[in-house]
């Protein structure tokens, strides 16, 4: 009896933990980039100078990542998640005493390298506490941060800088990390491996390299900081380092990643598709503000306060995801949900000045609503035909694919702007606002194309977690 109070107990309130380390993990990772102007003014610095505070942070996350499921193997989910959401908390302490920029850039890597472990680990505690025909209501509930993290980031982060300092901005995580090690020492599950095995130390050195060098072009990418020719190179040096890791891997008998998973066609649709499908989406909190603040001419409060409509409607979805997917499967659903989302980020491309404030709320709504049906439905099938002892090594393959395909997104946001921008200042405000129109419209092509791959799922795909009871009760919904 004991034993089944504290099973109910943990799928209760596991998903709260890794829901709220995930929502201080996505804020954080966005909040920065409205302070960077007034970090740069505390440290006497430009602010052009301090990307490096944004981009040290997504190279560390990048590079981390894909050993963060041999690390839960080997020394436990539970030591490492809590080991994770300490490290991410005394970075966030030591980023809020830094005194200049070297010590700001260096505690951003320490803080890349706990969010690394906390994301893919704790998606890996879900699936393996909740069985397939629980985890969409489980996932469902996770998912939230990561749709409105980055909307309420800009906000907060104005606001937090409005009101106090940009180093509060860090501080705000150490009360929140201190209740999730709390909550994960009591209530998380330590799954381990018996048998570990080694760490593809080869591959690990390929695929880090080669991750970390495209994730910083990427990033710097469009900022005319690199010339043509030193970024092609990198690039294709980039390519090639990747490439040699695929190659390593088919013959390596523990590989960092086992490309084998991609046989799976459940994994590889959820995977590869989700990639396009986030390049897309993963362009808008950056575009976004930018038509409210530059296009529009709104305050940075307003502007913030029109990305809120979205995580309204993305909370309200959960109510309603298991029942649509039950209802129509995951084929159908993928399918025309990807075409809806592209078509509403077209609709970004009609906004200009004098567009009625109800028209663009009505947009949001539907975008959050549709974007949190798209990654309620890729999160869970990626799962659906895997066997549980390959649950860590999916967790770390997805994350590490959605880490990239939101820097795609990011970089094509950006290029796309600053293509149709042209030689044009940004304080036209007519220029940008027919350049962001454009790279809206390019986004939502991507996002469309995106659905092909959905269709080739078979309607009986995902039905060991859509047609099965929910039980919400138990999943701490």
């Amino acid at each position: 009896m004991n034993a089944n109070t504290n099973a109910n107990a943990t799928k209760r309130y596991l998903p709260w933990v890794v829901a709220t380390t995930l929502f201080m993990e996505q804020l954080d990772s966005t909040v920065v980039n409205t302070a960077i102007p007034a970090m740069a003014a505390s440290l006497q610095v430009t602010p052009l100078s301090l990307k490096a505070v944004v981009t040290s942070y997504i190279l560390s996350l990048a590079v981390s990542i894909p050993i963060s499921g041999w690390m839960a193997d080997r020394f436990g989910a539970r030591r490492v998640f809590m080991t994770a959401i300490a490290v991410f908390t005394i970075a966030s302490v030591l980023c809020g005493l830094a005194v200049n920029s070297p010590m700001l850039v260096a505690a951003r890597l320490l803080q890349g390298f706990g969010a690394a472990m906390m994301m893919p680990v704790g998606r890996l505690t879900i699936v393996r506490t909740f069985p397939k025909s629980e985890l969409l209501a489980a996932m469902n509930f996770v998912i939230i941060p990561a749709l409105i993290g980055p909307l309420l980031g800009p906000t907060i982060g104005g606001l937090v800088v409005y009101w106090l300092t940009w180093r509060d901005i860090f501080f705000i995580n150490v009360p929140v990390g201190l209740v999730a090690i709390y909550l994960a020492h009591r209530y998380m599950p330590d799954y381990r491996e018996e048998n570990t095995r080694p760490l593809d130390f080869i591959g690990f050195v390929l695929f880090g390299t080669g991750v970390a060098l495209l994730s910083w072009l990427l990033e710097v990418f469009g900022e005319h900081t690199l010339d043509v020719t030193s970024a092609s190179v990198l690039f294709l040096l980039s390519i090639v380092l990747l490439g040699a890791y695929g190659w390593h891997a088919k013959d390596a008998p523990f590989p960092l990643l086992r490309l084998a998973l991609f046989k799976v066609r459940t994994f590889r649709v959820s995977v590869l598709g989700g990639f396009v499908t986030r390049i897309g989406v993963g362009g808008l909190p950056f575009l976004l503000p930018l038509l409210y603040q530059l296009g529009l001419g709104l305050p940075a409060w307003q502007s913030g306060l029109l990305m809120m409509p979205s995580a309204a409607a993305a909370m309200g979805m959960k109510v309603i995801s298991a029942r649509v997917l039950g209802r129509f499967g995951y084929r159908q659903v993928l399918t025309v949900n990807t075409l809806l989302i592209g078509l509403t980020i077209s609709l970004f491309a009609f906004v200009k000045e004098g567009t009625p404030m109800y028209v663009i709320v009505a947009i949001s709504l539907c975008l959050g609503f549709f974007n949190s049906l798209q990654f309620s439905s890729m999160n869970t099938i990626a799962y659906a035909d895997l066997e549980g002892a390959d649950s860590s090594m999916a967790s770390t393959m997805a994350s590490s694919m959605q880490q990239l395909s939101m820097s795609f997104g990011l970089a094509a946001g950006s290029l796309v702007t600053s293509w149709f921008l042209g030689d044009l200042p940004q304080s036209n405000r007519v220029a940008l606002t027919s350049a962001l129109h454009h790279a809206f419209i390019t986004l939502a092509v991507l996002t469309v194309l995106s659905s092909f791959t959905f269709w080739t799922l078979r309607k009986t795909d995902g039905e060991s977690i859509s047609h099965a009871k929910r039980p919400a009760e138990q999943s701490g919904d």
